[in-house]
């Protein structure tokens, strides 16, 4: 590596390019890039926005160009030193470059939850980000500049000469920035007030700040953890000869307006349709990832405080099992974030992705493994799926599933026709259509020594081109409903009506009453009758319709 280095370094010189001589200028040089090049989805942005029109809109631009400069001037300066300063220049390059790509490509914005999803990301979600697009945009915003970067020389001088030319360079860099500001104050107040999403798009500084975020700001919580629901005894309503199976179906990526059974033109819940069920059609999400979503939906706390917290504490599952039930979580995702951790869980693909009714496979046999003390009381299996997953949304669905053809079978999504892309999708909620029928029917077969149940709730929606957004994720202030409406059906066998009281003729009068995931908990809870000081009725889905 330091042969090429010098090689380049040689052919620069013989090529008469400039030496940089000090990390003033080298630093100059690479905030210009991404003041510049390095937001091109910013300036996007706001051309779609209408911003550019009048000398306001040009010297908003303007200022906001010079205004992110100087921010990452200063941040540089803390790292101008001989073993630190390069480093971070491609670090900062290349995550400049990404994001970009990532923005124009679907309309997603790096908050602090998009940095979530992106540590919490697994390999198989990452190679289905993976495209050509992707690495030309890498290789250009980010790749060539950082080799430029390696390649210059630097003098840094003795490091108390270092220390006060970075003090200057930081005190500088405030003043430009502040300038900046100031100049177009009124146009850069009126913007962030009425589009928050652009803070959101101003590269790096918004990498810089969802990681400062994420690591040290917030709520401090208590590492430890509290322990929710410790008076939870199971019900009476089941009796002691059949008692509840209920399977908890997680989906993900589930649009509410692409579901058959919803009203959605297109017959996507064949299965469903012939089951008797109550779908819920008004149906909010707590957030738009499922990093967010899915810790928040089996908390206890609603949305509002939930994220404001100062401590953090059990879950729904949790609860359930000091009840005396047995609990069983099967994944076919990424991961529980966190909520299962303390109930027995199984990862049901060992290799690659596989699609959801792998869960189903030999699920008698995880049944019967089960302690027999808690199979006795009741079971609650939960299924995580891999649902509608994107960009990749083909893989989510079995060639007999595929109802809806030609569909994108591509990950770099804007390369598609919007037909094709929506195809692709609702062939994966066919898909899960499936999964939810196929498990009806496993539960019908066991009617006769369970008194069987299912609730399906996804995560989040997602965004299919409108307004050029795809994927999901958005901040939830500026998200679009489709990335927050999310599907809610419920299956209960007659036994399982009758005694849990819930009269299913109410339900369907309700079905479009809104519900959200906070009310995820105590809905499970009142399901079966788990007696609790943290159950609140009032936030009980099924209480208004039961008996007793």
């Amino acid at each position: 590596m330091n042969t090429l280095v010098m090689k380049w370094r040689r052919r620069r010189v013989s090529l008469g390019w400039p030496n940089v001589s000090r990390p003033s200028v080298l630093i100059a040089a690479v905030c210009v890039w991404i003041a510049t090049l390095g937001n091109v989805a910013l300036w996007r942005e706001l051309s779609r926005l209408g911003v550019w029109h009048g000398l306001a809109g040009w010297t908003l631009v303007a200022g906001m160009a010079v205004g992110i400069g100087g921010l990452m001037a200063l941040w540089f300066s803390v790292f101008a030193w001989r073993r630190t300063l390069k480093p971070m220049l491609v670090l900062m390059l290349l995550a400049a470059a990404g994001c970009t790509h990532f923005m124009l490509s679907y309309g997603v914005v790096m908050d602090p939850p998009m940095m979530v999803n992106v540590v919490q990301t697994d390999v198989h979600e990452a190679t289905d980000l993976l495209n050509v697009h992707l690495l030309v945009n890498l290789v250009l915003l980010g790749v060539l500049p950082a080799v430029w970067v390696v390649c210059q020389r630097v003098s840094y001088g003795p490091w108390l000469r270092r220390l006060r030319g970075n003090l200057q360079l930081g005190a500088a860099a405030v003043g430009l920035a502040l300038v900046a500001v100031m100049a177009c104050f009124q146009p850069l107040a009126s913007t962030m007030r009425n589009h928050h999403e652009v803070r959101y798009l101003m590269t790096p500084l918004n990498v810089v700040y969802a990681v400062g975020k994420t690591a040290f700001a917030g709520p401090v919580r208590s590492h430890d953890l509290l322990p929710i629901g410790v008076d939870a005894v199971a019900g009476t309503r089941f009796g002691t000869t059949r008692p509840p199976l209920l399977v908890l179906v997680l989906g993900e990526t589930g649009r509410a307006g692409n579901f058959g059974v919803n009203g959605y033109a297109r017959d996507t819940t064949p299965a469903l349709a012939q089951e008797d069920i109550v779908s819920f059609r008004n149906v909010w999400s707590c957030g738009t990832s499922t990093a967010v979503s899915v810790p928040c939906m089996f908390s206890r706390l609603p949305r509002k405080t939930f994220f404001d917290r100062d401590h953090e504490e059990e879950g729904l599952l949790d609860v359930l099992q000091r009840a005396g039930y047995g609990v069983l979580w099967l994944d076919n995702q990424g991961g529980c974030k966190g909520v299962c951790d303390r109930v027995p869980n199984v990862s049901t693909c060992a290799d690659g992705e596989c699609l959801d009714g792998v869960m189903l496979a030999g699920l008698d046999d995880r049944l019967a493994a089960l302690p027999a003390e808690r199979r006795a009381r009741g079971v609650v299996l939960v299924l995580h799926q891999i649902g509608s997953h994107g960009p990749a949304y083909y893989r989510r669905s079995s060639p007999d599933t595929k109802r809806f053809l030609p569909e994108c079978t591509q990950n770099e999504l804007q390369a598609c026709s919007r037909d094709e892309l929506v195809n692709a999708y609702d062939n994966s909620i066919a898909y899960t259509d499936r999964l939810l029928g196929d498990s009806i029917h496993w539960l019908q077969r066991h009617e006769t020594a369970w008194q069987p149940a299912l609730v399906y709730v996804a995560d989040h929606g997602e965004s299919l081109g409108e307004n050029n957004l795809y994927l999901h994720g958005l901040p939830y202030a500026v998200a679009p409903d489709v990335q927050k409406r999310v599907p809610w059906i419920t299956w209960m066998s007659p036994g399982f009506e009758r005694s849990a009281g819930v009269d299913r003729g109410c339900l369907r009068g309700r079905v479009d009453n809104e519900v959200s995931h906070d009310h995820y908990f105590h809905s499970v809870l009142g399901l079966l009758g788990v007696h609790t000081s943290v159950y609140d009725a009032a936030l009980d889905a099924y209480a208004p319709c039961r008996n007793g």
